[in-house]
């Protein structure tokens, strides 16, 4: 189902450190937060497209509920930290997102595949999400995802975990 430099579930997710509109962001950080937080990280193509907006938002609405949870959002892209900062305002995103252009966070989560646009073959991000639980180990994945209903189903299955 995955290529490359992934992770399994059950396994530590090595810690990392990114840029985000929130700051630089760092896993450990997140985790040892208030005796620890669960993270719910989803990668997806680009900024301002349809689905990835419609991801965005489902997940900002159903944010609070994921506080109350113990769990924390953030969204991950190539895109810069300017578009970032646009597409939260734009859309009113309240959780972080994160610049990833060198593809650093994408090949360790294993999400970089060829795709088939418009008859052509290119490199991108394959719609994913990733539950880490508050001691760094990843607990649940889903990969090529289809938009609707995604956001509650995470939030279910980090609901579960309590």
């Amino acid at each position: 189902m995955s290529t490359g430099n992934t992770i399994a579930i059950g396994s530590a997710v090595p810690d990392f450190t990114a840029e985000s509109t929130a700051g630089t962001f760092q896993l450990s950080e997140i985790l040892g937060f208030d005796g620890g937080r669960t993270l719910v990280i989803y990668f997806y193509p680009k900024d301002d497209t349809p689905g990835c907006t419609t991801e965005s938002v489902a997940f900002a609405g159903a944010s609070a509920r994921f506080l109350a949870a113990g769990a924390l959002i953030v969204g991950v892209s190539r895109d810069s930290l300017a578009s970032h900062a646009k597409f939260r305002a734009k859309y009113d995103l309240n959780f972080p997102l994160i610049s990833d252009p060198e593809e650093s966070l994408c090949t360790l989560f294993g999400v970089m595949k060829e795709k088939n646009l418009y008859g052509k073959m290119v490199h991108g991000v394959e719609r994913s999400t990733f539950v880490i639980d508050r001691h760094g180990i990843l607990r649940h994945e889903w990969r090529g995802v289809k938009v609707p209903g995604h956001a509650d189903a995470v939030l279910q299955a980090v609901l579960d975990m309590a």
